[in-house]
């Protein structure tokens, strides 16, 4: 093996192409690369930029902070468990994507009300709904607010009053 320090990123790669059931060739073709540069990454032989893992990770619908930090490129030894929590919720096969993004959403407001900043590419506030225009997740995709129905009703999920 060559000398470069990638062959951690490239292990991480052959496993989360294997998870998401894709051939190296699939996964060289949704991501724009060539099979045998793909295939040279997960050997450990390349080191790719910050454009191929990021094309790399849209195709595999992973972080790209992860493989930017497993690549060398970005050194987030501080900030390694919110790029790890970020890279299971969106790795998580069981959950749809608009279940992803409302768990990235929750995750990122308890780490603001905790005192830790947002994510500097605003990855997450700038998918999905605003504030209050989506149904909460428990209320099987029925109004948070309705006519007659208070906090604390019969209903689960949290509730808003008209005000």
């Amino acid at each position: 093996m060559a000398s470069l320090n990638v062959g951690g990123l490239g292990e991480y790669l052959r496993e989360q192409r294997r998870n998401a059931q894709l051939s190296l060739r699939q996964l060289a073709d949704a991501a724009g690369v060539s099979n045998p540069y793909l295939s040279q990454i997960e050997r450990g032989l390349r080191k790719p930029s910050a454009e191929v893992l990021q094309q790399v990770a849209k195709a595999l619908r992973i972080s790209a902070e992860t493989l930017y930090v497993r690549a060398g490129i970005l050194d987030a030894e501080r900030d390694r468990d919110e790029v790890e929590t970020r890279a299971v919720i969106l790795a998580d096969p069981t959950l749809n994507e608009r279940q992803k993004q409302v768990l990235l959403q929750i995750y990122e407001s308890f780490r603001k009300e905790n005192g830790f900043g947002g994510t500097e590419d605003g990855e997450v506030g700038a998918v999905g709904p605003e504030p209050g225009a989506e149904a909460s997740a428990g209320t099987g995709g029925r109004p948070a607010e309705r006519p007659g129905h208070e906090a604390g009703g019969d209903d689960k999920g949290p509730r808003r009053t008209a005000g």
